[in-house]
């Protein structure tokens, strides 16, 4: 096999190597903030970039947070939000369209420009990450050098985020949902603790919550916590 033709050839299965790792990313179970690090981490690897980070809209979205980077730089891992609409992350993620640009440094739409001198950053790729067409953040790839990003490497980097937005969408709904059943378990153990103080003090269950709610300010333990202490006393008072 001539050796350009087998260069080719590993690049291929290096691109197909990465889209496998992000893909399963999306059923692996991994908490947010591991799996952000992950994908920031494959897509540096693949696109071969001297940074690489990775942007989501906050609750109100109409801001890109930098969540997660393999970029070593606290000026880079500290960067400003970023507006939609407002600087390059903030065009791709409001026209939820891919951009290239061959020097962030000589683009007066980037916003960051004295950090990326101080950083060497160079030329920059940018895509959205979007589920079912509702865009949730921006991927970046930085380079060192002047680099013109061709078709092929925006569209491996658009085939990353496409599938690095599926396993955050999933991410992101486990958490919700894990949050909501922490919330119903502690409301049950509350009510069952409120149950317990009411009978054993012979007060009102609306007091007994707010004797709960007192302690819980007074020592700085959740609520949780103390209707925890609550029901193992009455456990353990039970079994003498």
């Amino acid at each position: 096999m001539p050796v350009k033709k087998k260069g080719h050839y590993q690049v291929y299965i290096k691109q197909i190597e990465a889209l496998s790792k992000v893909a399963n990313l999306i059923t692996s179970g991994l908490y947010l903030e591991e799996l952000l690090r992950l994908i920031v981490h494959v897509t540096a690897e693949v696109m071969n970039s001297k940074v690489s980070s990775l942007m989501l809209l906050g609750p109100e979205k109409n801001e890109l947070t930098v969540r997660a980077t393999q970029s070593i730089s606290e000026a880079y891992n500290k960067k400003p939000n970023i507006k939609l609409g407002e600087g390059i992350a903030g065009i791709v993620a409001r026209d939820n369209k891919p951009m290239a640009v061959l020097d962030v440094k000589e683009d007066s739409r980037y916003l960051n420009q004295d950090i990326a001198r101080k950083e060497g950053l160079c030329s920059l790729a940018s895509v959205p990450l979007a589920v079912k067409g509702k865009v949730i953040g921006v991927l970046n790839c930085y380079t060192s050098k002047k680099h013109k990003f061709s078709k092929q490497e925006l569209g491996l980097l658009t085939a990353l985020a496409n599938q690095a937005a599926i396993a955050i969408e999933n991410a992101e709904l486990d958490l919700r949902a894990r949050s909501a059943e922490e919330a119903l378990t502690t409301r049950k153990l509350v009510e069952r603790a409120k149950d317990i103080l009411s009978q054993e003090a012979n007060i009102l269950p609306s007091q007994a919550y707010r004797l709960i709610q007192k302690q819980s300010m007074d020592s700085r333990k959740s609520m949780r916590e103390i209707a925890e202490a609550i029901i193992l006393a009455r456990d353990i008072k039970g079994k003498k």
